[in-house]
This record gives C-alpha cells, structure tokens and sequence, in this order.
C-alpha cells in the first residue's frame, strides 16, 4: 500500500501570488535605497573624494584655530586705537571660529558615515542639526560684526549693504542644509518601511 503525503513547505498558487505581490513593493523599495547609497559610496564618495575633503577641512580647521590664537594674542597686547571697536570685533571673531569649527567637526563626522554606509539612519540627524545651528550662529555672528562696522562705513554704505548680504548668503546655507535634512528624513523613513516589509515577508515565508 503506497502512502501519499503531501509537502507542507510547497505553497500554494494563491501564497506565492501573496508572496509575489508583498514582495515587489518591497523590492522597488530596496532597489531605490540601494540605488541612492551604491553611487554615494561607490563612486561619487571613493577613498580619493573623502581623503581630499578631509584635507580641506583640516585645513580650515587649522586657519581657524590661528585666526583664533591671533585674536587672543591682540586682545592681550594691542589696545584700541579708538577708531573701532577693536575689543567686540575681536570677540565676536573669536566667537565666530567656534561655529565653524562646529560645523567643520560634523561635516566630518557625516562624511565618514557615509565612508561606512550609515548615513541613512537617525544617528546623522544629530549632527546636521548642530551644522545648522553652527551656520545660523555664524550668520549671527556677521551680521554683529556688520552692524559694530557700519559707523565706520558711513561715506561708503555699500560695504555695509554687501556685508549684509553676505549675511542673508550665510543664512541661505542653512537653508540647504535644512532641504537636504529633509531629503535625508525622507531617504531614512523608506529604508525604515522597505526593512519592515521585508521582515513581514519573512514572516508570510
């Protein structure tokens, strides 16, 4: 007498129809995320691209510290000559490096989670958050040094209106950061649905 016994791992047409179309949104999904992150890390953010950029911002950051060690050094042996404001404008400059040194100091950390492939996740928003405080307080910090100059500038307003301008240039920074936060936001949240899809789909499995 011959036993039929059936396979309970076979799945019927109807599963893998429901496994078919659980899974495709979760591949055009995947394959977007996927799409995005090979470029960046591949060929746009290669070893070359992310050993240059350190360059520049270790340089800048070095500039930064010096134009610091000199305020210091001028608020300790050079007096005002009473022309200007000698003593805030220093101060405020001094202020100044610190917000760009902030933000030199996350430009860097975001690069290297993007070196490592973790820049989709919420630990990044941290540090754009700080790069956008860094620009708007270096904004701030302009437009103090803008308005401590404009006496001096009085036959020759234009100074003023262009260092204004840099101002709201800085400020428009910022607001690129903050466009691009939320294109990272967005990035983040599918990667977050795609990997939840995927893990019902194990499931359904």
């Amino acid at each position: 007498m011959k036993l039929v016994t059936t396979n309970p791992r076979r799945s019927s047409p109807l599963r893998e129809t429901a496994v078919h179309a659980t899974s495709q949104p979760c591949y055009t999904y995947r394959r977007s995320i996927y799409s995005n992150r090979n470029p960046m890390e591949g060929r746009i953010v290669g070893m070359l691209t992310v050993r240059a950029l350190r360059a520049v911002l270790v340089v800048v950051l070095a500039g930064t510290v010096f134009v610091q060690a000199s305020m210091v050094w001028a608020l300790a042996t050079d007096p005002e000559d009473g022309s200007l404001p000698l003593t805030p404008l220093r101060v405020i400059t001094i202020l100044g490096m610190v917000s760009v040194q902030v933000a030199l100091v996350c430009v860097w950390r975001l690069v290297t989670m993007v070196r490592r492939g973790t820049v989709f996740s919420n630990a990044a928003f941290r540090y754009v958050d700080v790069l956008i405080g860094a620009i708007v307080a270096a904004a701030l910090v302009w437009f103090a040094v803008t308005v401590l100059n404009a006496p001096g500038q009085r036959a020759d307003p234009g100074v003023t209106v262009i260092m204004g301008g840099v101002g709201v240039a800085i400020l428009g920074v910022a607001l690129i950061v903050l466009v691009l936060r939320m294109l990272l936001a967005q990035a983040v949240a599918r990667d977050a649905e795609a990997t939840q899809m995927q893990d019902e789909l194990n499931e359904l499995i």
